[in-house]
């Protein structure tokens, strides 16, 4: 098939590009460049299969393909909170641009929602069914609503226009070709750790997470793209949650480092707690993550510290 995917440089969009490759697609990667990295797909660039549009979702494009993986936004609070206004805009005209794009040519779509979609919940954990409990007015809200909106807008433009669409929200996912400025507690913590820095927890560290190794939410995302009779929303995410101190200590370990924890004051609306219900995407997509959490860590610190040393 002939697939694009937008965002395709970036940290899971240059993954998702190699694994489409790997079973013999067609795929376009579009992206701004913003905050995803040309190193990031540059081995992928060989291939007479593989094309880079240079592209702001934003602006309208003309295409023909038969699939669209619609991951095109900037995704941590460092970069989504950079250019608010520019936020919102991706989501939401990217979105009515793609879903315009997938009517005109009958591509199936598949919208890389997220668990900010929940904001900071009052269900644990959190199922499909749950509405969310989100601040419309804080500082997140841009990235939050932004992706609420595209929600909506896939669920009209299947219900009035017969899109074939699917939409799945991704829990905190780590692996390698993160950016290393994300401002993300993965690559915070193991960035400090290599350089024997101070490990910056905010709050108490009571806070939980849960994390899923990027190639199993690859696999979670091809399996939806395929599944037939179901268009979600599906949480993929991995259900072993940790608190913020633990993932901290782990990291220690794994890198043997000199680094000691010290605590900063929590920022607004983080979240206190965040784990996915996956028990629809087990049923449904008989999908769940496998790579443990400290074989993930390992694999994603020496990927960092490869990129130190380039440094």
């Amino acid at each position: 098939m002939r697939i694009l995917v937008t965002g395709g440089a970036g940290f899971i969009g240059s993954h998702l590009c190699e694994r489409l490759l790997g079973e013999g697609h067609d795929v376009i990667c579009l992206d701004n460049l913003f905050t995803g990295s040309k190193d990031n797909i540059i081995h992928l660039m060989d291939d007479h299969r593989f094309e880079l549009v240079r592209h702001d979702i934003v602006e309208p494009i003309l295409l023909e393909v038969d699939r669209i993986y619609n991951l095109a936004c900037p995704a941590s609070p460092v970069h989504y909170q950079y250019n608010p206004v520019k936020t919102v805009k991706t989501s939401v005209m990217g979105a009515i641009n793609m879903l315009g794009m997938a009517k005109r040519v009958k591509a199936r779509i598949l919208q890389a929602s997220t668990s900010e979609v929940y904001g900071d919940p009052q269900v644990h954990p959190q199922t499909e069914t749950y509405w969310g409990n989100v601040n419309p007015i804080g500082i997140r809200s841009c990235y939050d609503e932004g992706k609420r909106v595209a929600e909506t807008l896939m669920m009209d433009y299947h219900r009035q226009n017969k899109v074939d669409i699917r939409i799945i929200r991704i829990f905190n996912t780590y692996g390698p070709r993160m950016a290393q400025n994300d401002g993300r507690v993965v690559s915070n913590f193991i960035l400090q750790a290599l350089r024997n820095e101070d490990i910056t927890v905010y709050g108490d560290g009571s806070q939980t997470r849960s994390f899923c190794f990027v190639t199993d939410l690859v696999e979670g995302m091809c399996r939806m793209m395929e599944c037939d009779d179901f268009i979600g929303p599906v949480n993929l995410g991995n259900p072993v949650e940790n608190t913020i101190l633990e993932f901290a200590e782990k990291i220690i370990t794994i890198t043997g480092s000199r680094s000691k924890v010290i605590f900063k004051p929590l920022p607004q609306d983080d979240p206190k707690q965040r784990r996915p219900d996956i028990s629809l995407a087990g049923e449904r997509l008989l999908w769940q993550p496998l790579i443990a959490l400290e074989a993930g860590l390992a694999k994603t610190a020496e990927y960092f510290a490869a990129q130190i040393g380039k440094g």
